[in-house]
């Protein structure tokens, strides 16, 4: 079932509003909503044909227009493994190519190292602290800023 990946501690590292615990009808609304838009922004990643987790870029509008801000999760029995640094590298070329955008960045908790090193693999410069811009169970945390600029990128994303 879709929803044993999210078990474990993968919701610490999530916004508050992606539902917790996470249900089948909770999937079933994302599907939903995500199929609407095209050129497809969202997509699941699946490992060794098991659905694992999604990824996707979110387009900015007016002046950011050509900016995307990137977000992912991954199951956690699936994490060390590779997998999100293949996926990143993918739709990063795939965003480049296919959504006239020129820019994609995002915001990592101060703790979640793992992704700070799957974007720092994948060619993302840390942009910035965002000083206890967070505030997950309580607790105040800083965002860590990090972006990959299309005119940067010095090696093909696919040979990484």
């Amino acid at each position: 079932m879709c929803c044993s990946v999210f078990k474990g501690r993968l919701s610490i590292n999530l916004r508050d509003a992606f539902p917790h615990p996470y249900t089948l009808e909770d999937a079933e609304k994302f599907i939903a909503n995500s199929t609407k838009k095209q050129p497809t922004e969202i997509f699941a990643i699946e490992y060794k044909g098991e659905y694992v987790g999604n990824i996707g870029l979110h387009k900015a509008t007016d002046v950011y227009r050509k900016s995307a801000e990137i977000g992912y999760f991954l199951g956690e029995p699936y994490w060390n493994k590779g997998i999100m640094s293949q996926a990143v590298q993918l739709i990063c070329e795939y965003g480049f190519k296919n959504l006239d955008i020129v820019r994609i960045h995002t915001g990592v908790f101060e703790f979640n190292t793992a992704s700070q090193k799957v974007l720092e693999k994948c060619g993302f410069q840390k942009e910035g602290v965002f000083k206890k811009a967070i505030c997950k169970n309580d607790i105040m945390y800083d965002e860590i800023r990090f972006a990959l600029v299309k005119n940067d990128i010095s090696q093909d994303l696919t040979t990484l």
